[in-house]
Order: structure tokens, then C-alpha cells, then sequence
């Protein structure tokens, strides 16, 4: 696949995870500036890596919930927040995978992002 094709896999893939809108004012936000690190995040981090067959969407999304609490990113939290539920995780297994954060990453990463989930959680209803 060449890496045209992976754009417009990675960003028909990003655009139904995370909605059209948020994707269009995260790719706009840094700019004409920001843009080959926009196409390096469509062609290869959702053309590539989160459309590969070995692990479902689902589980792709516990998986960046845990290292964006981790790494103490909550901005990236916050979107990765809303991708997991629309990807179909639950509350209850979101909430499992922050308890899991505290005891790896640390209590004060997994307070923060316990909130940012209340939040959002709440927000979707």
C-alpha cells in the first residue's frame, strides 16, 4: 500500500473513531506548520498501526487510554477518552484499565484521568 493509500485509510479510520469535527480542528490547530505531523498521524499512526487485523479497535483503545495516562498526557486522554467509547468500550472496563494505571504509573496519573473519564462519561451520557 503506498502512502497515499494510508493517508486516506488512516484519516476514513480516525474521522469514524474520533468524529469528523474533532479530527478537522486537530489536523487545522498547529496549521500549515502542523500538517506533515498530521499526515505522519493519519498515514501511519491510523492507516498503519491501528488498522492492522491484530487486535480489534476496541482493545487498541484501552491500550492508548493506559499509555496517555501513563506517559501524563490528558489532552490526548480527553481524545482517546471519547475514541474508547465510541470503539464500544465500557465505563467498567475503562475504569479497570485507570486502576490498573495507578498501580503502574502512579496514583497522581490515574487521579487526574479518573476525572477527565467522570467527565466525559457523564457528558455522553
Amino acid at each position: 500500500m503506498d502512502l497515499k493509500q494510508l493517508t486516506e485509510r488512516g484519516l476514513r479510520l480516525r474521522k469514524q473513531i474520533f468524529g469528523e469535527e474533532m479530527v478537522d480542528k486537530r489536523m487545522s490547530a498547529a496549521g500549515d506548520f502542523g500538517a506533515p505531523l498530521q499526515a505522519m498521524v493519519n498515514a501511519y499512526g491510523f492507516g498503519d498501526v491501528w488498522s492492522r487485523p491484530g487486535l480489534p479497535l476496541r482493545t487498541r483503545s484501552l491500550i492508548a487510554l493506559a499509555m496517555t495516562a501513563a506517559m501524563n498526557r490528558p489532552e490526548e486522554f480527553r481524545v482517546h477518552m471519547n475514541g474508547a467509547l465510541a470503539n464500544g468500550c465500557s465505563p467498567e472496563e475503562i475504569r479497570e484499565v485507570l486502576l490498573m494505571v495507578a498501580i503502574y504509573a502512579g496514583i497522581p496519573a490515574a487521579n487526574e484521568v479518573t476525572r477527565i473519564a467522570h467527565e466525559v462519561i457523564g457528558k455522553r451520557g
